[in-house]
């Protein structure tokens, strides 16, 4: 994937200089800013794994947009005839502090993301610093190596290449056509807030009434299936290993793409029982099979739900969470005052479950299965037999527990003496009355004249969350079904069927789902504060940075627009990939703005300043965005394996640049001749 990126960024920086003197300087960065981000992560003690790998990915189309930005403005000085020393001098000199600005805004979105804490904070953390730290060096590389060799590399040419000579026109076309929408846009300027308002608009409708799904992160294809099955209360060893046999038999004949196959018949280990079993299937790898984890598992639930010996089911593992996450994907905590309330609405709360098309597979946790006999003594007829309480209890004791006696020694070796009795006399209930108690005066009387038996059944477990009686209802997802559908759906239920003194909660993976999705909006919200406030000490202006974070809710409505269009959701990788969008497009508002500042100071129109700003802009913003674009490709594509999870985050940033950076190119300029001060300032073009 890294390679592709590169090959994509270097063939986009061709097309648009059409010469291999100023293709090498900016392809240059790459190497320099990704040896430097090794670096960084060996001060920072990081190791290579995905997400350090995805950050590099990602930097590959960042770490040249400074150095396109220094070098197209140190080009345009050689082509109007300034020596190659004197243009980079003065080329850097010019862009220098849209290159700080910019690189800042960048690093700044990812601070609240490094500082998270939970699930995200531990993911993320390495992942934000390797692009921050690819940006900060491959910024410092655009202000001293790129002027350096451009001065030396760049020279003003007589006559091009055929290669720019054959694609000189289009280029010129674009421009035209550019600067005469520009020209045409800016008559009716007051459009860019009606696009604003129009961004916005798609924000909410598509943020309202669930049309974008959310969950913590997309099913990756791990080759694995998990399962457990759960037989009838009290069922023994033989009982449930003749049913493991059973799903084995079935798993060899249906899943032909099986590497492994591993079960456990009564754990024994965790809260396993006796009357539970484990399943675990390998697959081969993607490559060499036709179906994927998903259509195996479509395929196969309704097979194993025939075997209903036990109530089995098979799910997938979880992309993020580890072993905490094990387990359904969702997991609905109902709390009540006492046991009675919630022995009370269970049954029915369970039927909607099981009803709603959202879920394949329902269990609960506290289940009213345990066999259980009640022994009630006559004492009065009892007492008048002369035999005590004590004396019953010791004879079921004796008869039934299965205790040692004590030992014997036989051929030297010790055994030990277990009294019991025989199977076929102890299988019935109504056998504890057949048993015989000897009375004080050595007769044997049958319990049945003693006791009566009461056949009852009860949770063999109590749970209590945040100190009440609780008990949680886990459910296995339909398909595409994602995790927020599912608690969606566990809300309808509740306010259907539960009254306002039961609470409801999260726990397990639909916990980690809700507290990532409210640190991420935080995290959201922070970085627009924080990138606010750093342009805004920049650039000595509030109104300034407010005219650059009109960009925000473009990019935001292309990257919702473009994820609901290719049915992606909305997850950590997404959500990561929304708020890194933010510095971004920030880079192109602030190329815009900078260089308008710096033509109005040097005394032109707000409208002229805003104009000629877009204008001379136009090119290097198109590089920068495409190669952007271009790197974050590969991840959009899923090339790679273990990269479906991924795919939002590319979905959303190229879906966020595209949108963006073609309304930006029209609505910075309008929105700046609206707010921007009439008293021209000294633009910052000293080193």
């Amino acid at each position: 994937t890294i390679i592709i990126a590169f090959a994509l960024v270097v063939v986009i920086i061709f097309a648009f200089l059409r010469d291999w003197r100023t293709t090498v300087i900016p392809v240059m960065t790459i190497p320099i800013s990704l040896i430097g981000t090794f670096f960084i992560m060996y001060i920072f003690g990081f190791s290579i794994n995905v997400l350090t790998l995805l950050g590099i990915v990602l930097a590959i189309g960042l770490v040249v947009d400074d150095t396109i930005v220094v070098l197209e403005n140190i080009y345009s000085k050689i082509e109007a005839g300034m020596k190659p020393i004197d243009a980079g001098i003065a080329g850097t000199n010019e862009i220098f502090f849209a290159v700080i600005s910019t690189t800042v805004a960048l690093v700044a979105v990812f601070m609240p993301v490094i500082f998270l804490q939970g699930l995200t904070g531990r993911l993320f953390r390495e992942f934000g610093i390797v692009v921050a730290g690819a940006v900060v060096i491959s910024s410092f590389v655009a202000l001293t190596l790129t002027p350096m060799m451009s001065s030396k590399l760049l020279k003003k040419r007589e006559k091009q290449n055929w290669i720019y000579e054959k694609t000189e026109p289009f280029f010129v076309m674009l421009n035209r056509g550019y600067n005469n929408s520009l020209d045409a846009f800016m008559n009716i300027r007051w459009m860019a807030f009606v696009m604003v308002l129009f961004s916005g608009g798609i924000i909410a409708l598509l943020l309202s009434g669930n049309r974008i799904t959310e969950e913590i992160a997309p099913l990756e294809d791990r080759g694995q299936l998990s399962g457990m099955a759960t037989g009838p209360e009290g069922a023994t060893f033989e009982y449930m290993d003749a049913y493991v046999d059973s799903v084995v038999s079935a798993v060899q004949q249906n899943i032909p793409e099986t590497e492994a196959l591993i079960t456990v018949t009564s754990p024994g280990f965790g809260s396993s029982a006796t009357n539970s079993a484990r399943i675990n299937i390998k697959l081969v790898d993607a490559s060499e099979r036709e179906r994927s984890q998903q259509e195996i598992l479509d395929d196969f639930s309704p097979i194993l739900a025939k075997y209903t010996d036990a109530r089995a089911f098979l799910s997938q593992p979880p992309t993020i969470g580890g072993r905490m996450a094990r387990g359904f994907p969702v997991q609905y905590v109902i709390q009540a005052q006492n046991l009675d309330k919630l022995k009370e609405v269970l049954p029915e709360f369970m039927r909607r479950a099981q009803e709603a098309p959202e879920f394949s597979f329902v269990d609960l946790n506290l289940k009213f299965t345990k066999p259980e006999i009640s022994i009630e003594i006559d004492r009065e007829k009892a007492r008048t037999l002369g035999i005590s309480v004590r004396d019953v209890a010791q004879t079921l004791q004796l008869g039934l527990a299965g205790q040692r006696f004590g030992y014997f020694i036989m051929a030297g070796k010790q055994y030990q003496i277990i009294g019991q009795v025989d199977r076929e006399n102890r299988n019935d209930p109504l056998d504890l009355k057949r048993l015989y108690v000897r009375s004080p005066d050595g007769r044997l009387i049958q319990l049945d004249n003693l006791v009566t038996l009461e056949e009852r059944s009860s949770p063999p477990q109590l749970y209590r969350f945040n100190r009440f009686a609780s008990a949680t209802i886990s459910a296995n997802l339909v398909g595409k079904t994602t995790t927020g559908q599912g608690i969606d759906a566990m809300d309808r239920i509740a306010k259907d069927v539960l009254d306002e003194t039961f609470t409801t909660d999260l726990a397990g993976q639909s916990r980690e789902f809700r507290d990532s999705t409210n640190s991420l909006y935080f995290a959201f919200a922070f970085a627009l504060i924080l990138i606010y406030l750093v342009l805004s000490a920049q650039f000595e202006s509030f109104v300034d940075p407010l005219i650059i974070m009109f960009t925000v809710p473009l990019a935001l409505a292309g990257a919702l627009l473009v994820l609901w269009r290719y049915e992606e959701t909305l997850n950590i990788f997404s959500q990561i990939g929304i708020i890194m969008l933010v510095g971004l497009v920030t880079k192109n508002g602030i190329l815009i703005v900078e260089f308008a500042n710096q033509r109005k100071a040097q005394g032109l129109s707000i409208r002229e300043a805003a104009l000629d700003a877009a204008k001379s802009r136009f090119r290097p913003i198109l590089m920068t965005s495409l190669s952007t674009i271009l790197g974050i490709l590969p991840i959009a594509l899923a090339l790679g394996a273990g990269s479906e999870s991924r795919v939002s985050m590319g979905v959303a940033i190229i879906g966020g640049l595209i949108f963006s950076t073609v309304l930006t190119l029209y609505v910075i300029p309008a929105i700046y001749t609206y707010f921007t001060s009439k008293k021209a300032r000294m633009a910052r073009t000293t080193v």
